[in-house]
């Protein structure tokens, strides 16, 4: 029972020690506006200035790279502490903390923001288990007269304290400070640094085998975490839940926490990998208007060439008018073989930017009804339920095939756009194409308990291409799951009409829409669209992708909607004549 507990002891530790950091929130006001003065007042210290600017942006390798260079150059203390400054918690946010500890050393003690320096040195000492070394710089602190109207957090000082304690094993003084700090953090409603708070107060106790004690600030830890945004903090709360409840042998409950955790950690995961594509997707963007501005100073170098070429043949039109107009003319034929080189590569590289937009706009919603359907099938094969199991296991096999007949219509699609294929109109069976779209998604609005209604007649045929009806409609579907929340409706069916065309509507009881939403999304040029219901950010190419090829299919699109109502996608496509 004793090693079963140690266990249990030695993870809580690992997961619960926070270790609260000043330079982890944004710039102090008080700091932020004095060095502006001080880059105001040394305006001609070009480097010290760059190295402000890139510090205020948190661009840390280059203010390494200006603050050296200033350093390397000056005479004056003053502006030489604010450099090894920036160099200190350069390095200390790129991780090099004994870099960074040399940096803040070479500081002098008449620095105006000493105080930093020393919280910086305490955090650091901390980090590297130094715990006699932090406490003396956190205490040194506390010790200042009129500590409280500094910029810097007396909770935070406090907090960090009770952790060097409470490594050092001396937990009386451990827990006078973490209360100390957690009261303060109660009265400032600091949410985030109390979840931290209250998760190292609980290891406290349960180091101290007083687990009465330590569960209830386990559990207030873990309700308050519900509150915060930060899914490290979900993640290390449930998990805390997950080993008490295991040490307490309530294994059903220790098992839903453990869920729990592995939910938030996919989602820290995931959020990783939106920051990284968001990163690329800025570098691209930078890339591209670099590339702008070459071409426009590439244009403007042709025009003042051309302004050049006419002055000086008009002054000299008597003697050179032959060769003037002969090299005139061979300019403009080379100019208009580059630029007419230069459109057909922007269409190129516009075709390959939408399809890597397409496939993973059009995917998104297939891997994600496979990874839904992956977790029913673990719980299933937990519970030893064959019976459901052999259900899942035939729906991922149908989710699969849908997610292989998606990357075979992008493909096609890809080979129409780059003009290496053939666009064939022929007669089509509308319920069909209709019934095989739906199959793919079914599983997706099962999981989320939206129910789907197809009322599409059956009598309906159409003259269009099959391969671009089914992304048309797959797209517009995706989009209704998408905008539609839990427990909605969505409906697919087919307008009374005339002869002459068929309407398609697929209609849902999501967000709905603006009016200038719509006539967004109706203009035939690309556009942004952001989703109110996640604040998630898209590019638009489904909608565009959709207009484009409903207009080749000689049909239109059409939208009635109304906000907090719902959507209605009209798809107007030919009807198929039977001239036999």
């Amino acid at each position: 029972m004793i090693k079963i507990k140690l266990l249990v002891v030695f993870i809580l530790l690992f997961n619960s020690f926070f270790i609260f950091s000043q330079e982890e929130l944004p710039i102090k006001k008080l700091l932020k506006v004095e060095i502006k003065i001080k880059a105001n007042k040394f305006k001609e210290e070009i480097n010290f200035n760059k190295a402000v600017s890139f510090f205020i942006e948190k661009n840390w390798d280059s203010t390494l790279v200006y603050s050296m260079k200033h350093i390397s150059l000056t005479k004056s203390i003053e502006l030489k502490d604010y450099c090894h400054y920036f160099r200190g918690i350069s390095f200390k946010e790129k991780k090099l903390l004994n870099e960074a500890k040399k940096e803040f050393n070479k500081v002098s003690n008449n620095f105006q923001f000493n105080y930093k320096v020393k919280n910086n040195l305490g955090e650091i000492a901390l980090s590297q288990n130094e715990f006699r070394s932090a406490l003396q710089y956190f205490e040194g602190i506390l010790k200042l007269s009129n500590v409280s109207t500094y910029d810097l957090g007396v909770s935070t000082v406090l907090h960090n304290i009770g952790l060097c304690y409470l490594h050092l094993k001396e937990f009386d003084k451990a827990e006078e400070h973490l209360f100390k700090g957690a009261r303060l953090q109660e009265t400032e409603k600091d949410t985030l640094l109390l979840v931290g708070s209250y998760m190292d107060i609980a290891t406290l106790y349960y180091e101290q085998y007083k687990d009465s004690q330590a569960i209830p600030y386990f559990e207030k830890g873990y309700h308050l975490s519900k509150k915060v945004k930060s899914f490290g903090i979900k993640k290390t709360a449930a998990m805390n839940m997950a080993v008490v409840e295991e040490n307490r042998k309530n294994f059903p409950l220790a098992l839903i926490y453990r869920k729990e955790y592995e939910k938030w950690k996919d989602s820290l995961n995931d959020q990783n990998k939106v920051w990284a594509i968001a990163d690329l997707e800025k570098k691209f963007a930078v890339k591209q208007k670099q590339k702008e501005v070459n071409i426009l100073e590439a244009e403007n170098k042709i025009k003042i060439a051309e302004r050049n070429s006419l002055l000086f043949s008009s002054v000299l039109l008597l003697i050179l008018f032959g060769t003037g107009v002969y090299f005139y003319r061979q300019k403009i034929k080379n100019n208009k073989i580059i630029l007419a080189q230069k459109e057909e590569l922007d269409k190129l590289n516009a075709t390959k930017d939408k399809l890597f937009s397409i496939v993973s706009h059009d995917l998104r919603s297939s891997v994600n009804a496979l990874k839904t359907s992956n977790s029913k099938l673990i719980e299933n094969l937990e519970t030893k339920n064959y019976t459901e199991l052999d259900t899942q296991l035939h729906n991922n096999s149908a989710i699969a095939n849908g997610a292989y007949n998606l990357l075979d219509n992008l493909l096609n699609w890809a080979l129409l756009q780059t003009k290496q294929t053939y666009f064939s109109q022929e007669s089509l069976h509308l319920a069909t194409i209709v019934k095989h779209v739906e199959y793919n998604y079914k599983p997706l609005m099962i999981n989320r308990n939206i129910s789907f209604e197809n009322r599409v007649s059956t009598t309906d045929y159409v003259f269009a291409d099959m391969d671009s009806l089914k992304i048309i409609i797959r797209n517009i579907l995706d989009n209704a799951i998408k905008f539609t929340n839990d427990n909605g409706k969505i409906s697919i069916y087919t307008r009374d009409s005339d002869d002459d065309f068929c309407y398609l509507v697929v209609e849902d009881t999501g967000l709905g829409m603006s009016a200038s939403t719509q006539e967004e999304l109706l203009k035939k040029t690309a556009l942004l669209s952001k989703k109110k219901n996640d604040d998630t950010i898209g590019t638009g190419l489904g909608m565009q992708l959709c207009k484009s090829m409903i207009y080749k299919n000689g049909g239109r699109l059409e939208i009635e909607s109304e906000e907090n109502v719902g959507t209605k996608i009209i798809i107007v496509l030919q009807k198929f004549k039977n001239h036999g």
